[in-house]
């Protein structure tokens, strides 16, 4: 067992280890929560709310469904929709079947489905039917697609005009295949779904990562990983040490962030239903005129989100001058925040930013901050209870204070990686720890921070550079809105460093931000080539995606 000084900073009343989960599958723990707050509302989408007694029978019809197209325990189903009131219900229904789900990010290219789709080999699919053409494309296919309309689960005067609308914009009138079928219709299937025995080993999802640094590999959580990692969460926002702890049945959650990513997919749907949270699904978070819309209408007490996605609501017109009384709780993770974009959403909403750290592969949060902290400190916060973080490098510790790779053990961690036992074998330590990828360091309290991503470390001239820290001095600078570091080689230092930026003054010039560097940053950090673009590429959530920003390179200038 690792040393814990986390421990002494856990408030009165936190458990060191999570009890014994009470459900053996997500399916029980569905249905618990359903009955528990049966009659509050549960899910709102464009101004269609279901109760949670409402959710769960329409999670029944559907689990009747797919098993009246034969479809049986085991077997996989993909889910390529936005945050609509079908994903939640088609998810549940899948998890009732016992079916295994996996999660497909509706923006992904034909060329990405094939490679995901390939791996999974799923036997069905719930597609949005104006993403119908992306699957036309797909040398192979799921035999069995279920066609989701944007107008399914609103009521019955908004259907017509919510499909309208969606074909419009879209700009297609989408062919369906022959073997589809419509979700809708299956939602009338009549007479409750045949049990199927569920345990807490059954594997409940196949979530992909790793598309932004390589080839996609699908996680394998089990219903055990995340009923402990909902549990783990809800200990930590729920505990009556902190001064202001979530409340279950009181509480207002936006759901910006797409429910396909793990992120929103446990903090948002599984954790918010174990407190009985009324969720405002957002389908397109880029639309802030929207956005802010919900915002305001639902007098929000939660919201999660990433940097991207905070420094857009602060320069969205209209969000200023939101009431944000009722705002209780704001949690970060997904990727590094900028403290600029925490300091001005504190002055402006009251509302400290909770930054937590989690991955794909432990379902995935590992660590978060106390909720009572007065300010953001930069940290990722404290292992959350059951879970134990240590520091390694090349299998030894480092020295206190000193960066290390962090690795994970807990019940939240991942099975392995379908279909890749070599890569199972590699992320995996001799004696069980998860290796992360993430250089971090801890302090003295047992709060952990993220110095880098392990694979974006740049090797100049033999000594180690850190991208975030050459990000976080150069978005110090008041022109620049945001930025990024990558390496590519170098004849004579094995690598340099590139800058990528975003002004926020149109006259920031190179000569500028080079001082700026020269003043902050030692010879071998400052960057050898600069960049400025209109944007940076971004993935669902908002990450900036360093790869392609490489790609796009010609050979530096030397």
């Amino acid at each position: 067992m690792t040393a814990r000084p986390w421990l002494a900073h856990y408030p009165p009343g936190m458990p060191t280890e999570p009890p014994p989960a009470d459900d053996p599958s997500l399916v029980a723990l569905f249905d618990r929560c359903c009955h528990r707050f049966a009659d509050l509302p549960a899910l709102e989408n464009f101004g269609t709310i279901l109760s949670y007694r409402r959710w769960q029978t329409l999670s029944c019809r559907f689990a009747a469904g797919l098993q009246s197209l034969g479809l049986k325990k085991g077997q996989r189903l993909a889910i390529m929709l936005p945050n609509f009131l079908s994903y939640p219900v088609a998810l549940t229904g899948a998890l009732r079947a016992g079916l295994v789900v996996v999660n497909v990010n509706p923006l992904l290219t034909p060329r990405e489905l094939a490679v995901e789709l390939g791996d999974a080999r799923p036997d069905a699919i719930v597609v949005l039917e104006q993403l119908l053409p992306k699957l036309a494309e797909l040398p192979q296919r799921p035999q069995r697609p279920i066609v989701v309309r944007a107008g399914d689960l609103l009521e019955p005067w908004k259907r017509p005009l919510a499909d309208w609308l969606a074909r419009w914009r879209g700009r297609r009138w989408p062919r369906w295949p022959q073997a589809a079928v419509s979700f809708r219709e299956l939602l009338q299937t009549r007479g409750e779904p045949g049990p199927v025995p569920l345990a807490p080993e059954d594997l409940a999802f196949l979530q992909y990562t790793g598309g932004t640094t390589g080839t996609p590999k699908g996680a394998m959580l089990s219903h055990a990983n995340l009923l402990a990692n909902i549990e783990q969460v809800r200990l930590w926002l729920t505990c009556e040490g902190w001064r202001r702890p979530l409340r279950p049945g009181r509480e207002r959650l936006v759901t910006a962030l797409p429910l396909y990513h793990i992120f929103a997919l446990t903090a948002n749907l599984w954790v918010g239903l174990g407190i009985g949270s009324h969720n405002y699904l957002v389908p397109d978070p880029r639309n802030l005129r929207d956005l802010v819309r919900v915002l305001r209408h639902s007098r929000f007490t939660c919201i999660t989100g990433v940097n991207t996605l905070f420094d857009h609501l602060l320069r969205a017109p209209g969000f200023e001058r939101l009431d944000f009384s009722p705002l209780r709780l704001t949690v970060a993770g997904g990727m590094p925040m900028n403290p600029r974009v925490t300091e001005r959403w504190q002055a402006v909403t009251g509302c400290p930013v909770v930054e937590g750290y989690g991955l794909t592969e432990a379902s995935p949060v590992v660590s978060l901050n106390p909720l009572d902290l007065e300010r953001y400190n930069g940290s990722i916060g404290l292992p959350l209870p059951g879970t134990d973080c240590c520091l390694r490098n090349d299998g030894a510790s480092p020295p206190p204070g000193e960066p290390g790779e962090l690795c994970v053990r807990g019940p939240q961690v991942m099975r392995g990686y379908w279909n890749r036992p070599e890569e199972t074998t590699a992320v995996f330590t001799a004696d069980g720890w998860l290796r992360t990828g993430d250089i971090a360091r801890m302090d003295a309290d047992g709060f952990f921070y993220i110095v880098d991503r392990k694979k974006d470390m740049i090797l100049v001239s033999g000594f180690n550079v850190y991208p975030n820290e050459i990000e976080t001095v150069v978005e110090a600078h008041p022109g620049v809105r945001e930025c990024a570091a990558v390496g590519v080689p170098d004849p004579d230092t094995g690598e340099a460093v590139v800058l990528f930026v975003v002004r926020e003054d149109p006259d920031l010039d190179e000569r500028a931000l080079r001082a700026w560097c020269r003043e902050r940053l030692t010879a071998y950090k400052r960057p050898r080539r600069i960049e400025f673009r209109e944007e940076l590429p971004k993935s669902a959530i908002g990450k900036v995606l360093r790869r392609q920003l490489r790609e796009s390179l010609n050979p530096p200038r030397v």
